[in-house]
This record gives structure tokens, sequence and C-alpha cells, in this order.
């Protein structure tokens, strides 16, 4: 398996353009959280009289990818989460259309992410590896807070 400056050091091979990094500090952070709007939306389901609401399913089950690269990864990770959580709570208390703001956000922030990727002149790292995609996150946020000993990565 690889640590978290290796897969930092690879993501970044294809993030080298200034403008491209600039567009995944807003994209990412932002797909991110249009995917947790629409995982939102998946009704819970009951077992054995319990019930399960499948986004914190997937939100453990995504946290305990970061925890298994670094501690540190998993509380910044945690901690967006749960900012993104607050987010949609209030958004469906307020009776925002947590659908159409997640899948127009989702849209448009991919096609940027492709702009960004044409700017680069590279394809984007899930096309190598799909856990890239939850790398980028983590990636996002190793700029303003350095989750490995190297920060320049």
């Amino acid at each position: 398996m690889k640590s978290l400056e290796e897969w930092f050091e690879e993501y970044g091979e294809s993030h080298q353009n200034p403008t491209n990094q600039k567009i995944h500090k807003v994209a990412v952070p932002g797909i991110f959280f249009s995917v947790a709007g629409l995982l939102w939306l998946i009704p819970s389901f009951s077992v054995f009289g319990a019930a399960i609401a499948p986004y914190f399913i997937v939100l453990v089950l995504v946290l305990l990818f970061y925890l298994t690269l670094s501690f540190k990864a998993f509380v910044v990770m945690a901690i967006f989460s749960a900012f993104c959580t607050m987010v949609l709570v209030e958004l469906d208390s307020a009776g925002f259309d947590i659908f159409l703001i997640s899948a127009v956000m989702f849209v448009l922030l991919w096609i940027l992410q492709f702009v960004g990727h044409h700017i680069e002149g590279k394809k984007p790292s899930f096309f190598k590896d799909v856990q890239f995609l939850l790398i980028g996150p983590a990636w996002v946020f190793h700029f303003f807070l350095p989750l490995t000993p190297h920060s320049e990565t």
C-alpha cells in the first residue's frame, strides 16, 4: 500500500500548472460536497429495527480510507466532512433543493476540472487509479495544512 506522501507525489505529477492547482482548490472540495449532497438524499433503511443512513455508511468508509493513510489526513477530512454534513443539515432544514444544488455543482465543477486538466495538458489522475478521487481532497487540504512531512508536495 502506498503512503500518503507517495499518493501526493503521484497525484501532483498531473497538477503542476498553477491555474490547474487553483481550479482544483475550488473544484475538488466542491465536488466532495456535491457527492455528499447526493448521498444525503439516499433514504435510510431499517436493519433489525435500526435506521441506517447510507450517507453515514459511505462517510465512515471514506474516513477509514484516510485513517489508513494518515491520522492527520483522517482528522482534516473528518473536520471537512463534518462541515459538509452541517451545511447539508442546514440546507435540508431550510427547504433548499439539495439534489439541484448538488447536481449543478457536480456537473459545473467537473467541467472546470477538465478545463484545468486541458490547461495542464495531462489526464486526471483517477483515469489511472480510481482511488485518486479520494486522494484529491486530501491533496487540496495539504496546501493549507501539510499532511505529510514534505510540505512542498
